[in-house]
């Protein structure tokens, strides 16, 4: 019997960060990748959002909700009408931070809200909590 077990990584998680504001990914890559347990992607519009999630099925979705062209308000919808995105975990992450624009973010089917400017802890929290509901066994957490 060989006692020498070869002990392959955990595949990472796929995060799609969909966001037009060159800044704001720039931020949201540093904070992820500083993690470095998450496969980043990358949309900046509501067009490349459908070919990227149909392409690469992200583990989870982080949604700007004002987009130009289609708005995440819009794409949200659509995605959840897909089988394949129907339990993908969705974080609309908006400038607006009114309870009306929580509730409709929810409603529009995103799992979580989150309003822009966000506490970075709270980011991170949102995201390993859902994607350990999301993906059991799956999700990796970064070792000290």
């Amino acid at each position: 019997m060989n006692k020498n077990k070869i002990i392959e990584p955990q595949e990472k998680n796929c995060i799609l960060i969909v966001e037009d504001n060159a800044d704001m990914r720039e931020l949201l890559a540093q904070l992820l990748e500083e993690e470095n347990i998450y496969d980043l992607h990358f949309a900046e519009n509501g067009l490349q959002v459908i070919e990227q999630a149909t392409q690469l099925q992200p583990d989870l979705i982080l949604m700007d909700m004002s987009l130009p062209g289609i708005s995440g308000w819009e794409i949200v919808p659509n995605l959840r009408r897909l089988p394949t995105f129907s339990q993908t975990p969705i974080i609309a992450v908006t400038a607006h931070v009114s309870q009306a624009d929580h509730d409709h973010a929810l409603a529009v089917g995103s799992t979580a809200y989150l309003g822009k400017p966000f506490d970075i802890t709270e980011i991170l929290e949102i995201i390993a909590r859902l994607l350990a509901e999301s993906t059991p066994g799956r999700v990796r957490t970064k070792e000290a």
